[in-house]
């Protein structure tokens, strides 16, 4: 089969489409001929190595999995003997954090891959498993947010962030969101009460007051959270300096501050699918590439500018 592979860390330009080993199914896998995948920050910063302590994971001096790739929707080819919730010619999305998903063929476990809600696509649907987690465990499960809450949202016009806009008026909250001023039309689109512009309005200035803040984005200080919000949700980070700033005030405050990354799991997949069938939430995605393209895909969303999401289709 084919995947773009690596053997060291480095920017897009290393990854090479080459010849492997199709993957053998085990008794808890299923084995899925891919469709589509979407691009994630995660992507680059595993492809770079970036921060450094996430090598510990994913190989200290080499990439321990030569194949990239977390986002896939496709087509079950075959299943383990212990598996009973798929079965061959199911359509499925899940997500591989621990990468090999962009590849034509994928082994996973079952319990991170969830039925493709009917009259979907495979585009559409790659699109949702990082980003659409990420969104929904930082609202419901981290967030706990509750019907009538009002709930600050940065960076919500990016995959996760757009996500997190609708996932958040599914739980009944009040939205301000914060974007460029360019994006806030489409922020508005997707039911944002409220919309700041940070080129127009300085975000660290802001004196509004919310029941949680979410950064989706990664420049929020920590007086920026305790300013604004009664408890916040780190999603990511724009710089290691950053990173380290908010993470080692956290440990000297009492400020409810959660960081997480999030897991994976058939439940939550089913409730995401759920609410795209019923229309409550939608996938906007911003760009389209072929499977050849996929370096150039990661490249594009390493510039932090993209509105929705980026798919990548794996063509017959």
């Amino acid at each position: 089969m084919k995947a773009f592979t690596k053997s060291k860390y480095g920017g897009p330009d290393i990854l090479r489409l080459e010849e492997v080993q199709k993957p053998i199914v085990q008794d808890d896998q299923i084995l899925i001929k891919i469709k589509a995948n979407s691009a994630n920050p995660a992507d680059w910063h595993i492809l770079r190595g970036k921060p450094f302590f996430a090598r510990f994971s994913f190989g200290l001096f080499k990439p321990k999995n030569k194949i990239l790739g977390a986002d896939f929707s496709g087509i079950v080819e075959a299943v383990g003997k212990n598996v009973h919730q798929f079965k061959i010619g199911d359509r499925v999305f899940g997500e591989a954090l621990l990468e090999g998903a962009f590849a034509e063929y994928i082994c996973v476990k079952a319990d991170v891959c969830a039925i493709m809600p009917d009259g979907t696509d495979f585009s559409e649907m790659a699109c949702v498993p990082i980003a659409g987690l990420t969104a929904l465990q930082a609202i419901s499960t981290h967030g706990k947010l509750k019907k009538g809450e009002s709930v600050l949202i940065n960076g919500s016009s990016g995959g996760v962030g757009h996500f997190t806009v609708q996932i958040a008026k599914v739980y009944g909250a009040k939205v301000t969101a914060v974007c460029s001023g360019k994006n806030s039309e489409f922020v508005k689109s997707l039911g944002a009460d409220n919309v700041i512009a940070y080129d127009k309005h300085d975000i660290h200035k802001h004196e509004g007051k919310y029941d949680l803040i979410i950064d989706t984005h990664g420049n929020l200080s920590h007086k920026d959270y305790t300013r604004m919000g009664d408890r916040g949700i780190v999603v990511g980070f724009t710089t290691m300096g950053n990173m380290i700033s908010l993470l080692a005030r956290k440990v000297f405050s009492k400020f409810p501050l959660a960081q997480f990354t999030a897991e994976a799991n058939t439940g939550d997949l089913e409730a995401l699918a759920g609410m795209i069938q019923k229309g409550s939430i939608k996938v906007h995605i911003d760009r389209t590439y072929t499977h050849n393209e996929i370096p150039e895909a990661i490249n594009y969303i390493e510039r932090m500018r993209t509105k929705g999401k980026v798919v990548m289709t794996w063509e017959s």
